[in-house]
């Protein structure tokens, strides 16, 4: 299929580099100030080679990628909050052209999901976002595998670096600051870690969830959120003496959508370690399943994203 990719960071870089192994052609490749677009198929190599030296893909205006002619948008720009823009501009504006788009961008689904739905309906086209939750894991494919309504609530670890910090202080017992700065020195944090440590990333996935299994409109401002700044290492000390650890854990119970530091025993899947992620689903006929893996990472979340892509092409 054809491809117009937006956003230029890991993700978005690494559906253009993978592409034509998932047999795809990249026809236009944009970043926030810049596009590159060829109908024949983009050169990504060059491109990419111009962005890390002169900061554009390209020669052209990010419009002139939504404007290209492509069969899926793949919207990889960062999440934003609120009215999710742009990239809800970006979701509208491939829909009303009757274009399919793939999303790993979190905002329009978890900001503004009854939106992109009603667009959805008007559209020839369809919205897929497995990329949205989980990284590589198959979490939303498989609640629609299972039908919605088999799905009775959802918990897990959903963001990497806030595990990283967590299972670093329970093993080395060291203080937060000490081991962010670390996280932050081997690139598993931001420079600014606020939407990982603070819960709001590992919420928005948890709304995403919310509004799948109910249809519905949760966003992020409905949720419960705590994150993990001010956990100091004595309560993983203490929790490890009763045999049990300390995780930031998402949970979805109807529209209710919580996230916060749980404590949980040191053997359960739960107590996953390092920027491995799980989830688990809670089902009416086949008990708890357990999916787990990398939850972020350009070729892993490209991965979903061409899963997504596969689905439309069947």
């Amino acid at each position: 299929m054809k491809l117009a990719v937006l956003g230029a960071g890991a993700v978005g870089a690494s559906v253009a580099e993978l592409a034509p192994e998932y047999g795809h052609t990249v026809t236009a490749l944009a970043d926030s100030s810049s596009a590159v677009v060829d109908p024949d198929g983009v050169d990504v190599a060059n491109a990419l080679d111009r962005k890390e030296s002169e900061g554009v893909v390209g020669d052209e205006s990010p419009d002139a990628a939504l404007s290209a002619n492509y069969e899926v948008l793949v919207e990889a720009t960062p999440t934003t909050l609120g009215d999710a823009e742009p990239g809800f501009g970006h979701v509208k504006a491939a829909l009303e052209r009757d274009r399919h788009v793939v999303l790993a961008n979190k905002g329009p689904v978890a900001e503004r999901y009854g939106d992109v739905r009603e667009l959805e309906r008007e559209s020839e086209g369809t919205v897929l976002f497995e990329a949205t939750v989980g990284g590589a894991m198959p979490v939303l494919s498989t609640i629609a595998d299972f039908d919605a309504e088999h799905i009775t609530a959802v918990r897990g670890v959903l963001n990497g670096t806030a595990n990283f910090v967590l299972s670093r202080m329970a093993a080395e017992g060291l203080e937060y600051e000490h081991v962010l700065a670390e996280a932050q020195d081997l690139g598993v944090a931001e420079a600014d870690p606020s939407f990982d440590v603070d819960g709001t990333d590992a919420a928005l996935k948890c709304v995403i969830v919310a509004n799948v299994l109910g249809d519905g409109e949760v966003t992020l401002e409905d949720a419960t959120v705590e994150g993990i700044r001010d956990l100091p290492v004595s309560a993983l000390e203490l929790a490890r003496e009763d045999g049990r650890t300390i995780r930031l854990i998402g949970e979805v119970d109807g529209d209710a959508v919580r996230v916060g530091p749980r404590l949980v025993p040191e053997n359960a899947a739960l107590a996953v370690t390092g920027t491995r992620n799980i989830v688990q689903l809670e089902t009416t006929h086949a008990g708890v399943l357990n999916i787990s893996g990398r939850g972020a990472g350009g070729p892993e979340t490209a991965s979903a994203i061409f899963a997504d892509i596969g689905r439309l092409d069947g």
